[in-house]
């Protein structure tokens, strides 16, 4: 997905390509190198303590939209910090105190958290935001599971009406720690933070009619994870303080699975129901996926088993409230090459308000679309 990075100096901007000026409501034209130049000077001497080195580093997108914002009567706190414009939405990323990093004892310190908005979403009445939350496996960062997995594409092509938030894990690392949102109520934390940030006035000049302005909660929550993800979904499952409808792993079932299988047994409400879809593609995951269906049949539930791709309904995928799916993917594919995501997302308890012919023949074998 083509992107267009916002002007301004981030990771992978240059200072050269950064606008020489801007003016404020006011006339006075401030030269933006200057400013930058006496940013850097106080950073050098220490001007900005322990820790606020990022924060210094936006202080220019909050003197931007305190100029420019349409109609805000504040300027943001300056946890935007970048927005990539793409073919199918708006990228944008935050850098949130309740991101699952930087937390006392591990070496990570990105703070990064990428929400996806789709150009077809809409804010609803209710003001409350439908999302999909994605958890990024071991040697990944949020960005490159975004673009390697085509997060954003596949949530466009659902048209639901809903946005992709993926948290910063452990940068490139062979670790599933899932810093603060595994403590309690640290799901609850991050989530509300970032509604705070998404309902602030200045995004409407960004996202246009898809701004989530005036949003007030969260509304339907999803949750997915590839890999390594798995301990960080179960862990805000447990206890992350949110309520969660559906859960999408993809080969990831490593452990954790009476986490799962509790929270499954947890939701048995008519209009709104805990649903599990698991794919899965390697032997280990393979062994975990086959206990955890032992135990939820003894549980009672209609488990689903698909064994060829394409096998289940679309009917069975919507309906289904335990699912199983053998993938002959790779681990590195099981979560796109065959629209996983996307196919899981159709047949969601998110809300749609545009139309799909997804549903056509539902009761037939579903088609595998490759990407």
């Amino acid at each position: 997905m083509a992107v267009k990075t916002w002007p301004m100096h981030s990771p992978g901007v240059s200072r050269s390509s950064v606008a020489p000026f801007f003016t404020p409501r006011n006339g006075t034209r401030i030269d933006r190198r200057a400013f930058l130049s006496a940013l850097g000077g106080m950073l050098a001497l220490g001007a900005f303590g322990p820790g606020d080195a990022l924060a210094a580093k936006h202080v220019t997108l909050e003197k931007e939209d305190a100029a420019e914002g349409e109609g805000a009567t504040a300027a943001p706190s300056g946890k935007l910090v970048r927005i990539d414009r793409g073919t199918d939405g708006v990228t944008l990323t935050f850098a949130l105190a309740n991101a699952p990093f930087p937390l006392l004892g591990a070496p990570y310190e990105d703070r990064s958290v990428l929400v996806f908005v789709p150009h077809h979403y809409r804010l609803p009445k209710d003001r409350r935001l439908d999302a999909l939350i994605h958890f990024h496996g071991h040697n990944n960062t949020a960005e490159g599971a975004v673009h390697e997995h085509a997060l954003r594409e596949q949530l466009a092509e659902s048209k639901q009406n809903a946005i992709l938030i993926a948290p910063q894990g452990p940068v490139r690392a062979a670790d599933s720690n899932g810093g603060k949102l595994e403590h309690k109520g640290g799901l609850r934390r991050m989530t509300d933070e970032l509604a705070r940030e998404l309902a602030k006035p200045s995004l409407k000049r960004i996202l246009g009619p898809s701004a989530t302005t005036a949003a007030k909660s969260f509304g339907t929550v999803c949750l997915s994870a590839h890999s390594g993800g798995y301990r960080v979904a179960a862990a805000c499952l447990m206890q992350g303080e949110v309520e969660v409808t559906e859960v999408y792993l993809f080969d990831a079932l490593y452990g954790a699975g009476p986490s799962f299988r509790a929270w499954l047994k947890a939701g048995g409400g008519k209009r709104r129901h805990h649903k599990l879809i698991s794919t899965y593609a390697t032997p280990p995951v393979r062994a975990n996926n086959l206990v955890l269906m032992a135990e939820l049949r003894a549980d009672g539930f209609n488990v689903l088993h698909e064994l060829k791709p394409g096998e289940l309904s679309r009917k069975a995928l919507t309906d289904g409230r335990a699912i199983f799916i053998a993938s002959p993917l790779d681990h590195g594919g099981v979560t796109h090459r065959h629209n996983n995501l996307r196919d899981c997302l159709y047949a969601s308890q998110l809300h749609r308000h545009q139309k799909s012919d997804w549903f056509d023949n539902k009761n037939a074998a579903r088609q595998i679309d490759s990407r």
